[in-house]
């Protein structure tokens, strides 16, 4: 028997976030700085709930849109965060993280031959899963002149009759970008104006610096309509194991999403649920404290890659995540991720994983502790020496 992949799965190709963390669990001493979760363990009382829910017995089926308590604890924090009001019945679904929600969103509401927005470079699964939902991407370039934030002109210009949704992310991955209020409602009018839906990727919306604040996209007038809020447990609360996801919008977008998901999942893991609820609605400490250190990472990370000749880097605003440009080097960013891997044994991520626009960066997270990003860093300096005494 021959085998053939399915004709929709013929231009997808592996995620290079996967790729090189997978890599990295082969080669000894290996620093990883290549995936995006936080190294710290989840708030100890949401554990615990979540371990007295499965020894009660709660891990059979959940309803399919999520676990009633969680449902409404999310409504309420949408109440006070954001201003908004959801119903928890119809308005709000739990999902295998963030990342199922995405995929449901544009597999729910794409048709074969629509045009779907993304920025470029962008989260890796964003362009997988257009194409598996039969859609058209379109990149938005996310240039570093810019601030890695899109132009509303290359916004505009992009946009056709067969243009249907659009793929916000901001905080940003990878670029550690952030949206002031008024470049957010400028694309919001540009969405409302063209009549196009926004999946709103937020899953970052805790870790910010600097002052830094977060604004809801479904916030703004005439978005909540349009707007289907992606959020996650993932970043916030380091549960990035659990897979607890959600999406907010309108019920006549999140009804298509749950026909999906049912058929999809069927439900999301009961007792982990559990564990979600108790740190949305317990103490919010560890998250202030987990963002401060990674705001002492972020600086140290900035300082140390300024520090060596040839990087060149934006200083992030949010997520855990810093994109120096390394074209400098004259290699490919696979090249250099190459480079770092096999010579010093430091782990990222090529640029071109996220898309075109991300040739001649590296993605490096600052999500790990503040020894190995120094130890980490003195390698990445050790390895740039070695290379220009090649040159």
């Amino acid at each position: 028997m021959q085998f053939k992949a399915s004709e929709r799965l013929k231009n997808i190709k592996p995620s290079g976030i996967r790729r090189f963390f997978a890599l990295a669990q082969e080669i000894p001493n290996m620093i990883n700085l290549s995936v995006g979760e936080p190294d710290f363990t989840p708030p100890i009382h949401a554990l615990e709930e979540g371990c007295k829910a499965a020894l009660a017995g709660k891990t059979h089926y959940a309803p399919t849109n999520g676990v009633a308590e969680l449902r409404e604890a999310l409504v309420e924090k949408a109440r006070k965060e954001y201003g908004l009001q959801y119903d928890p019945d119809s308005e709000v679904l739990i999902t295998v993280g963030g990342t199922e929600a995405i995929f449901l969103a544009l597999m729910a509401l794409v048709n074969p031959g629509d045009e779907v927005l993304i920025p470029n470079p962008g989260f890796v699964c964003y362009e997988p899963s257009v194409r598996v939902a039969g859609g058209i991407p379109v990149s938005i370039p996310i240039l570093e002149e810019n601030g890695f934030k899109p132009s509303i002109d290359d916004v505009t210009s992009l946009i056709t009759r067969k243009s249907r949704v659009m793929i916000l992310n901001y905080p940003n991955n990878p670029t550690g970008a952030v949206l002031a209020y008024d470049e957010l409602k400028a694309i919001a009018k540009i969405a409302a104006e063209r009549d196009l839906i926004v999946i709103s990727d937020e899953v970052y919306e805790k870790i910010v610096y600097d002052g830094e604040r977060h604004r809801c996209l479904a916030a703004l007038p005439e978005m909540r309509e349009r707007t289907l809020i992606v959020n996650s447990f993932s970043k916030t609360y380091a549960m990035t194991g659990l897979r607890i996801g959600c999406v907010y919008g309108p019920k006549e977008l999140i009804a298509p999403l749950w026909l999906c998901h049912q058929y999809l999942v069927a439900c999301v893991d009961t007792f982990a649920q559990y564990a979600a609820l108790a740190a949305l609605k317990g103490p919010q400490d560890f998250v202030k404290e987990m963002v401060a250190e990674f705001d002492k990472r972020r600086l140290f990370a900035f300082k140390r890659l300024n520090e060596i000749e040839g990087f060149r880097c934006v200083l992030p605003k949010g997520a855990f995540y810093i994109f120096p440009n390394i074209r400098a080097f004259n290699m490919s960013s696979e090249e250099f991720t190459q480079l770092l891997l096999k010579k010093v044994r430091v782990a990222t991520v090529p640029g071109s994983a996220f898309g075109s626009y991300g040739e001649g960066y590296v993605r490096i997270s600052y999500a790990a502790a503040y020894e190995q990003l120094e130890e980490a860093f003195n390698r990445i300096e050790k390895a740039i020496k070695r290379l220009k005494g090649c040159l």
